[in-house]
């Protein structure tokens, strides 16, 4: 179970669990909670929430009853893509920090360079305004590092050219057939950590005929062998699942994906 607790370093020092636990589309409640424990109790010691999620309540209430050091847990949320200016930055922040309930945050990440209904607009203004806003929050010691999601090449260029503090990730829509090459280049040359969200391209991958072929040669699931290809692309990633046994087996990746192998998955395409 070591690849759950060994880690990436961030720009700031700053040690992040190499394996996320996602909790996108869980329902808050009893749901949520059984998910974040059970990905607890299995090992998982990083796990990923948002506001708009709307089930941080649960996250942290699993978190502190789970009788692990909250320091031994890396806890991130993340600010509404809706958000953007600095006051409105700081009204959510708090709303988080209260909701959640657990002291601190590990990251946190603004959601998204655009709100949701309005994906593509152009916001650099608004973003330099919230980047502050996060700026005040990290200096204010209630957050570890903080972040972007969803950010392409632009969108952190217009961030980097006017901050005081680099963003420490930017956690993308990545998956084997689709791994954002141009993102994923500029993050790490300007020692961005790229996270991988929905790495299981929501089980749109899974009947892959390729990836299945390739799986089976390692005698692991696809679910394992996609895990595994996003982190010996040294990206982070954080898959998502609600039942305890998909939570279990997500986690077994002692394996090794030979470079012949990584390289055809690297090669694939519109797998989703």
């Amino acid at each position: 179970m070591s690849i759950l607790t060994d880690t990436f370093t961030l720009n700031n020092g700053v040690k992040i669990p190499k394996v996320g636990f996602g909790t996108w589309q869980i329902p808050d409640g009893k749901q949520t909670y059984n998910a974040v424990a059970a990905a607890l109790k299995a090992g998982y010691r990083h796990i990923d929430t948002a506001k708009v999620y709307r089930n941080e309540k649960s996250v942290g209430k699993a978190i502190r009853d789970s009788g692990i050091k909250r320091e031994d847990i890396f806890l991130t949320s993340k600010l509404p893509a809706e958000t953007k200016t600095y006051d409105g930055a700081i009204a959510d922040f708090r709303s988080t920090m209260e909701t959640l309930n657990a002291g601190y945050l590990d990251l946190y990440l603004v959601h998204a360079p655009w709100p949701w209904a309005e994906k593509g607009a152009n916001y650099d203004k608004e973003n330099v305004e919230v980047w502050k806003a996060m700026q005040d929050i990290y200096a204010s010691g209630k957050v570890r590092a903080i972040g972007v999601s969803n950010f392409n090449v632009h969108d952190l260029q217009n961030i980097l050219a006017r901050a005081e503090v680099k963003p420490a990730v930017d956690q993308i829509r990545y998956f084997v057939g689709y791994t954002e090459p141009e993102i994923t280049k500029f993050a790490k040359e300007n020692d961005i950590l790229v996270e991988a969200y929905s790495p299981l391209a929501t089980g749109g991958i899974l009947q892959n005929a390729a990836i299945k072929k390739i799986a089976a040669k390692y005698n692991v699931s696809v679910a394992q062998l996609a895990i595994k290809f996003v982190l010996q692309n040294d990206v982070l990633p954080l898959p998502k699942a609600a039942h305890e046994e998909h939570i279990k087996n997500n986690a077994e990746l002692d394996f090794t994906i030979s470079a012949e192998d990584q390289q055809k998955l690297n090669d694939l395409t519109g797998t989703d």
